[in-house]
């Protein structure tokens, strides 16, 4: 018990002292509520501890080690994001421009808010649903929430596994099926598909071969039936790393957290030994400052950290809840932000090293092409050769060469330029081209490895790695749906986990379709954003704000051994809050002021063409994010009028011998008082709180009633530590 709890003041005094249940229960150890000791043979000391840690080690599985678990929160933290969604900001963001607001709100909001999440997580003990209802019963409903955001994502987060499995398989061939257009033979006549002659192999193979995809969301197309096997696969392989909870899911950690690296160091090193790779990352590093001042690159940055770190999904606190309460968590917080920092710049240089080999090798063909095309133009007088430069050899026509020869005809041909149809083949142009998401991973990446020698090698380690990269987050999202509900509900572990990746799987047949593509944009890029962050605030509120940044503080002290610095304080109680407010209202203005909408494929034209989403597909995400965030307003509705019971009327205790449990739950509030005092209602405090009575040291609490037989349970018994105790 905490020296400077009111018990431990009164010890050695013998005046009658009152204190209520609520400041008494604080000070107890936090162990299962919903279970207490009770010593029977009027054992104590000692053996009334061993049959404490007994009972919590029965209750509550822990991780093997801490490395295990460091790797649990890497595998769950670094995710497709990484090695996709990152690169493509910064290309979008002015390239390392971009690095300084996303480090300054991962230190001012990502860094102290994954603290808080480790910390709560650890100090509770319980997923998200129990920690939340913990610190704030009335906030209660936000764990429910991250549930929810969770399912969400990892509806179609297993969907994009099953893509990479598609690839996976595809690579075992030379060459790969995506580097070259297929060929329709018709008789002796062999004619090009046209929608791949007029877009790309890869671009052709990806959305037709492997999606084929309708021409907008509207249109379902039916299954892909391909694409559908692919995601039971991968549900598969999802459920069987999580069926029994950290014993499973955290020995495939060990192998899906470290190969990614692996992987990314030999494409780090064959990416800068290709021809432009350092094109590629000066074109990264080259900083636009006026991006720096763009309000919406902060806030992307600020929705990148929020992704990275897994921030409100639950699996942070699902994760950390199986440590011991000695854990150095602030370390851990520290570690893993770097790690997930380190990794996504990694990710970034590969990225462009390989994209700084695909554009020089695009533009050597735009190069040839439109060499060419003047060629042509000489031969039939349409140009004068006085317009070529006499130091330009058509056979050995370099990209310098090509340049000055283009500027000197558009000087030249002002006026019949454009009829010429001549393109300036600018390796800046190149780098330039933005392909976000998806489109990065599964037609730039995948065009620049056709060009690798031993191409179908690297097209295995890579598809391999994506695949791993999944399934690590994907169990950390999966933990934060079957955690907080096992430790809540206390369904069959599982039972609850395999039905779980059963109704996800056919609830994931939507994104299978012809048309799921635009169905994994709706809910990627807005269905779980504006309650994520809405999440996110809370937490932090409901720490800061209501239970308390000074108290948090003061626990984390005594949790830790030491206390953490400062800067947390300021940042919890002000600092995160105020831009987490910020960026939840610029979510909102741009949702108003920009509809939301897709990039759809469109056969005919073998392009994309942005499209809005119709009424329906509008209606379905505005009921996306209500039933996301629904719980929060409902819970708190219900607790404020005390519609649902916050658990404090429930008592319950276990026999510990005899191993059987006695619960005592929803009892009125005279019955309660009448369980702990001993005494007729009369007698009790009223209304709430209710009180009991220590005597000081020498008496007899009627709570200790060791040998009395009077007492109770004519035994002693020690009341364990609640849910409602302390934090």
């Amino acid at each position: 018990m905490p020296k400077n709890s009111k018990v431990t003041q009164r010890e050695h005094s013998s005046e009658h002292v009152t204190e209520s249940v609520a400041d008494l229960l604080a000070l107890e150890e936090p162990v299962d509520y919903k279970q207490s000791i009770l010593n029977v043979a009027g054992e104590t000391g000692s053996k009334q501890k061993a049959a404490d840690e007994e009972l919590g080690a029965e209750d509550r599985p822990a991780w093997n080690s801490k490395l295990q678990y460091i790797l649990a929160q890497i595998g769950f933290s670094v995710g497709l994001g990484n090695i996709w969604r990152f690169p493509y900001l910064c290309q979008k963001n002015g390239g390392g421009a971009y690095l300084v607001p996303y480090l300054v709100l991962l230190i001012i909001i990502g860094i102290p808010l994954f603290f808080l999440e480790l910390a709560v997580g650890q100090r509770i003990r319980r997923g998200s649903i129990g920690v939340w209802h913990y610190v704030c019963p009335r906030l209660g409903g936000i764990g429910f929430s991250s549930c929810i955001v969770c399912l969400f994502v990892g509806l179609y987060y297993n969907v994009i596994i099953g893509w990479s499995i598609f690839y996976f398989f595809k690579s075992f061939q030379y060459p790969l099926p995506w580097s070259e257009c297929p060929v329709i033979r018709n008789g002796t006549v062999a004619v090009v598909e046209a929608e791949c002659e007029k877009s790309s192999a890869t671009t052709y193979f990806w959305y037709r071969e492997a999606l084929d995809i309708s021409n907008s969301i509207s249109e379902s197309g039916g299954l892909n039936w391909k694409m559908t096997l692919c995601l039971l696969v991968a549900w598969s392989i999802v459920g069987m790393a999580v069926v029994k909870g950290i014993q499973s899911s955290g020995k495939v950690m060990y192998f899906s957290s470290l190969f990614p690296y692996v992987v990314l160091a030999c494409f780090l090193v064959r990416g800068l030994l290709l021809r432009g790779a350092v094109d590629g990352i000066l074109h990264m590093f080259t900083p636009k400052l006026d991006k720096m001042l763009d309000p919406q690159v902060w806030r992307e940055a600020a929705t990148q950290v929020f992704f990275a770190l897994g921030l409100g999904f639950g699996g942070v606190i699902a994760f950390s809840s199986y440590n011991k309460q000695d854990n150095n968590c602030h370390f851990d917080a520290a570690l893993v932000s770097f790690i997930n920092f380190f990794t996504s710049v990694l990710a970034t240089l590969v990225v462009f090293a390989v994209l700084g080999f695909k554009a020089n090798i695009m533009n050597e063909k735009c190069v040839v092409e439109n060499a060419e095309k003047i060629l042509g133009y000489l031969h039939t007088n349409v140009l004068s050769r006085d317009l070529i430069p006499p130091h330009v050899n058509f056979s050995h026509l370099t990209a310098k060469d090509y340049t000055e020869m283009y500027k000197v005809i558009r000087a030249v041909k002002e006026d019949r330029f454009a009829s010429l149809g001549l393109d300036p083949c600018l390796l800046e142009d190149e780098l330039d081209k933005s392909v976000q998401g998806t489109g990065l991973a599964f037609i730039a990446f995948t065009e620049a490895m056709t060009h690798f020698p031993a191409s179908p090698f690297w097209s295995v380690m890579f598809f391999l790695m994506l695949i791993n990269l999944g399934l690590g987050s994907m169990i950390g999202t999966m933990a934060g749906i079957t955690t907080p509900i096992i430790d809540t509900f206390k369904v069959p572990k599982e039972m609850f986990t395999v039905g779980c990746c059963v109704f996800a799987f056919f609830v994931g047949l939507l994104f299978v379709q012809r048309s799921g593509n635009y169905f994994v944009t709706m809910f990627d890029d807005y269905s779980a954003t504006l309650p994520l962050t809405v999440i996110v605030i809370l937490e932090n509120i409901a720490v800061a704000w209501i239970y308390g940044t000074k108290k948090f503080m003061q626990e984390l002290t005594e949790m830790l051994g030491f206390r953490p610095y400062r800067f947390y304080f300021y940042m919890w109680k002000f600092v995160s809050p105020l831009c987490m407010a910020v960026l939840t209202t610029a979510s909102i203005i741009q949702l108003g002021v920009t509809p939301p909408g897709y990039s759809a494929w469109i056969k005919e034209e073998a392009a994309e063409r942005y499209l809005y989403f119709p009424d329906w597909a509008m209606a379905l995400l505005i009921t996306l994010i209500v039933v996301a965030t629904l719980p929060i307003p409902v819970v708190f509705i219900l607790r404020h009028f005390h519609l649902l019971s916050d658990g404090s009327n429930t008592l319950s205790v276990s026999y510990k011998k005899g191993r059987m449990m006695k619960d005592i739950s929803n009892l009125e509030e005279n019955d309660e008082t009448r369980f702990i005092l001993s005494k007729v209602p009369s007698e009790a405090p009223s209304p709430m709180p209710t009180h009991r009575s220590y005597l000081g040291p020498g008496s007899t609490s009627p709570l200790e009633t060791g040998g009395n037989p009077n007492g109770r349970y004519g035994s002693s018994y020690l009341l364990a530590g609640t849910p409602e105790s302390e934090l």
